[in-house]
């Protein structure tokens, strides 16, 4: 009895979770469809609310976005938006802030999370997974004696949050592991090891 109610529990866990960050996320993205005007809201000519469409308009305006930015006008009006909103108070902080983490998470030419590590974490001697995110910069170099590297230990089994650390290239050892099999190891705390699942 116990038995068949492990498996069954181990087989719609998965799948429920699956279902609802798949419609948090067409949720989420439905919500561009208030973009449009009234009258080409599906609620207009239907009746009803035709779930993912939303998914499809954002997708378009992001291509769209993409297109435009890579040609020579659309360039110079990027550049032109980019210098206003770094005269605003406040808001060029933040701006700033997360333009420069996300051109480096997905920066095509960026080194974040390209590595999987092994890092000695919380003391010496405990070990744990952690991905190189670059090498120290600014005013910390000059206070650093060494080879240092900059890594993300994240935690578990949410990635997300975590601690950001430098550490001697020493001492930490490089992964013979793709990113992805990494964050599914830390997600599932260390049930589904690398190489087991899906090779």
């Amino acid at each position: 009895m116990k038995k068949y109610l492990i498996t069954g529990v181990l087989i719609w866990i998965p799948l429920v979770i699956t279902l609802w960050v798949l419609k948090l996320i067409v949720d989420t993205l439905d919500q561009s469809m208030l973009l449009l005007p009234k009258q080409w809201q599906t609620e207009s000519f239907l009746g009803v609310h035709v779930p993912g469409l939303g998914v499809i308009l954002t997708l378009v305006i992001v291509f769209v976005t993409g297109v435009f930015a890579t040609n020579f006008f659309g360039a110079r009006l990027v550049q032109l938006w980019h210098a206003i909103l770094h005269r605003i108070p406040v808001v060029k902080t933040i701006y700033s802030s997360v333009k420069q983490i996300s051109d480096t998470l997905f920066s095509s030419g960026g080194q974040a999370f390209r590595k999987a590590l092994l890092v000695q974490w919380p003391r010496e001697g405990m070990w744990t997974i952690a991905f190189q995110t670059g090498t120290p910069g600014g005013d910390v170099v000059n206070h650093l004696r060494g080879d240092f590297v900059s890594v993300y230990v994240p935690t578990t089994p949410n990635p997300t949050s975590g601690y950001f650390m430098m550490v001697l290239r020493k001492d930490v050892v490089e992964l013979d592991m793709s990113v992805d099999d990494a964050l599914k190891y830390i997600i599932s705390m260390g049930v589904v090891a690398p190489g087991l699942n899906g090779r």
